[in-house]
């Protein structure tokens, strides 16, 4: 791929030129020079569906920025069960600076591509680099948003609007090319039923229900059973109890 060089570009790594999560993910708040050392350590790589990025317990030594593509997070009990406690897209950061150790597992839920780099370089920047410190807490605070938010859906919204509430966060988040101001979309459902009604606190036949309505009252269209068109984002949100 050709990228065009012009005053904005020249200095940036070719790594980075053609990234398209780099100004609205953490490596925004970095300048040329800073992108230029954090490259020489980076490498882009493709995961895909079903692959674990990072196991629960398991000793962190690099980071990495999604690219494209859904993260699923999950937190392991005792006996071997599982929740589904978030999902993760562009240009999300995937990792807990200054941890030894994860205390989630992250999976690729769909083909997922990554920018990943040593634990030691980004944590080195974070104390040289205020600016970058600053994204990484305002990113950290969206996060703790959108948890409480999401309790909000769990706790208080009908089975019609949590799973209105679950495509409207796919239709808004999954393409990050898509310009935000869009007033339709298109896109693979990222997870089974299953899941989805494990990240709903559903059941899978009230997830498949619901879906059914949704389509019936023409909110959606579905074909081949996951691939959704949402012609009126507006409408969903209204049908998700916003």
């Amino acid at each position: 791929m050709t990228v065009r060089q012009d005053v904005h570009s020249a200095d940036i790594p070719v790594l980075c030129q053609s990234c398209e999560a780099r100004h609205r993910g953490v490596c925004g708040a970095l300048d040329s020079d800073q992108l230029v050392g954090l490259a020489k350590t980076s490498s882009k790589h493709r995961v895909e569906p079903g692959i674990e990025l990072i196991g629960d317990a398991e000793t962190v030594d690099s980071f990495s920025n999604v690219l494209s593509g859904v993260v699923k997070l999950t937190k392991s009990l005792s006996d071997g069960r599982q929740q589904i406690v978030g999902l993760q897209f562009a240009p999300d950061f995937l990792g807990r600076p200054f941890k030894v150790e994860s205390a989630i597992n992250a999976e690729a839920a769909t083909a997922v591509s990554l920018c990943s780099f040593p634990k030691a370089a980004i944590e080195r920047m974070m104390k040289e680099s205020p600016e970058l410190e600053h994204r990484m807490l305002k990113q950290t605070l969206n996060e703790l948003d959108e948890a409480r938010e999401w309790m909000v859906t769990l706790g208080r919204k009908t089975a019609s609007e949590k799973v209105a509430s679950f495509l409207l966060l796919i239709a808004r988040n999954i393409d990050p090319t898509v310009d935000l101001t869009a007033k339709s979309a298109t896109f693979d459902l990222p997870m089974t039923r299953a899941d989805i009604a494990d990240f709903l606190g559903l059941t899978i036949e009230t997830v498949s229900r619901q879906l059914t309505r949704l389509r019936t009252d023409s909110v959606i269209r579905i074909e081949n059973n996951r691939h959704v068109t949402v012609d009126s984002l507006g409408r969903l949100e209204r049908r998700s109890g916003a």
